[in-house]
């Protein structure tokens, strides 16, 4: 009798065990690409009768919804670029689910599967098929030659599939020009980032209007504008998204070395690199504040948290447009990456909010591109279809 007892209390126990492994949060800890696939590495056995595969249309997606799971940090997944689809999202979705998708264009056989040898990894097979860029030119050679070089107020046409977006609903956007008047900015080779980014600024909001949305710039001329009136300007206005464009610099001994795009997210840090971009342009906007407004500053970036998530992910979709339409024309672009720091210009909008460092105005070769009006007009166009397919999801991801 004691013996049938142990028994009944040791199956007991092996059941609460089981649940508890079935209830407990999977942790996603690593994604990558390899033969055509991508494959999701959990902390543990994961069953994949639990996720969610569905299809959306207009553009054609593969989503997976992963319940009771968590990202083991914001990185995972990031920057993943695979010939075979127009972009791969991972996102924490909700608190306790991740979603991944897979933006093909097109739709394909994907019958995702768990290897038989490794239960804590789920593939997810990418189509046979690769995804193109095309571009088109909007004159003949001939007349093109014959052109004389133009003004800031040239603009380019440049082609993206149009299945990618569509017209905003009036939607009202902060386009914010980084430093002006007596804040200059980097400066390198006799150029000012303070003049680049209003070039840019200007170029980002024609591209928006002319989809739809409304558009307010922080500044439209060279002027100063105080940290007080940069940190609540989107709130104020009720805009759905913050942008702040910059250009960063570096060092006399790494200016040949160090170039390339990259957008930022607000959050604290421990990165050395983006800690001293950020220094640097929150030395301007900071000077002459009171300890009262730094605390401010402090104390709504932590209530703001609720942002970061969907900063990350505007950060993420501008981010792959800029780069998308930049290597289209030009080589060597470097992929600086999505990164989050404590950017005082994005604390104080409760909305998702972004800055684009567009390039390294102490490289030789990115700072003659980057006062070029064709790079501008590609950065621009970058910026814009981000933004818009940022909205985009959202709405589609609101209507399921």
């Amino acid at each position: 009798m004691e013996k049938n007892n142990s028994v009944k209390r040791l199956l007991f126990f092996l059941f609460l065990g089981t649940v508890w492994a079935f209830a407990s949060i999977a942790i996603l800890e690593k994604a990558e690409l390899k033969k055509r696939e991508l494959q999701l590495h959990f902390n543990g056995s994961y069953d994949k009768g639990k996720i969610r595969h569905f299809t959306l249309k207009h553009p054609y997606r593969e989503v997976f919804d992963i319940p009771n799971a968590r990202l083991k940090h914001s990185h995972i997944g990031k920057n993943l670029i695979s010939p075979h689809c127009y972009s791969i999202r991972i996102s924490q979705y909700k608190k306790n689910t991740v979603r991944i998708t897979l933006e093909t264009g097109k739709k394909y056989n994907c019958k995702p599967y768990r290897s038989f040898f490794a239960y804590n990894v789920y593939h997810i097979p990418l189509p046979s098929f690769r995804v193109k860029h095309k571009t088109h030119k909007t004159h003949k050679r001939k007349k093109e030659k014959k052109k004389k070089r133009t003004s800031i107020s040239k603009t380019y046409t440049i082609h993206t599939p149009k299945y990618i977006y569509t017209k905003g609903k009036k939607e009202l956007i902060v386009i914010d020009a980084g430093h002006g008047g007596h804040d200059v900015g980097a400066v390198s080779g006799g150029k000012r980032e303070k003049d680049l980014v209003l070039q840019i600024a200007r170029r980002v909001e024609r591209q928006l209007k002319k989809h739809g949305y409304r558009v307010y710039m922080t500044r439209r001329i060279d002027k100063f504008l105080k940290l007080r009136q940069r940190t609540h300007i989107a709130d104020k206005k009720n805009a759905r998204i913050f942008v702040s464009i910059h250009a960063n610099s570096v060092p006399r001994n790494k200016r040949n070395k160090i170039h390339g795009i990259e957008t930022f997210y607000l959050q604290k840090t421990r990165d050395a690199k983006s800690q001293r971009i950020a220094a640097r342009e929150n030395r301007a906007v900071l000077k002459g504040a009171g300890t009262s407004l730094s605390k401010r500053v402090i104390i709504d970036s932590v209530l703001n948290g609720p942002k970061i998530i969907e900063s990350n992910k505007l950060a993420i979709d501008v981010q792959q447009r800029i780069l998308a339409n930049l290597r289209a024309h030009y080589k060597g672009i470097n992929d600086g990456g999505v990164r989050h720091a404590p950017f005082w210009v994005l604390v104080g909008a409760s909305r998702p909010s972004i800055l684009v460092e567009v390039g390294y105005l102490s490289h030789p070769r990115e700072r003659v591109r980057l006062f070029t009006p064709k790079y501008q007009e590609l950065i621009a166009k970058g910026i814009s279809e981000g933004i818009q397919r940022y909205l985009n999801n959202r709405k589609r991801e609101i209507e399921l």
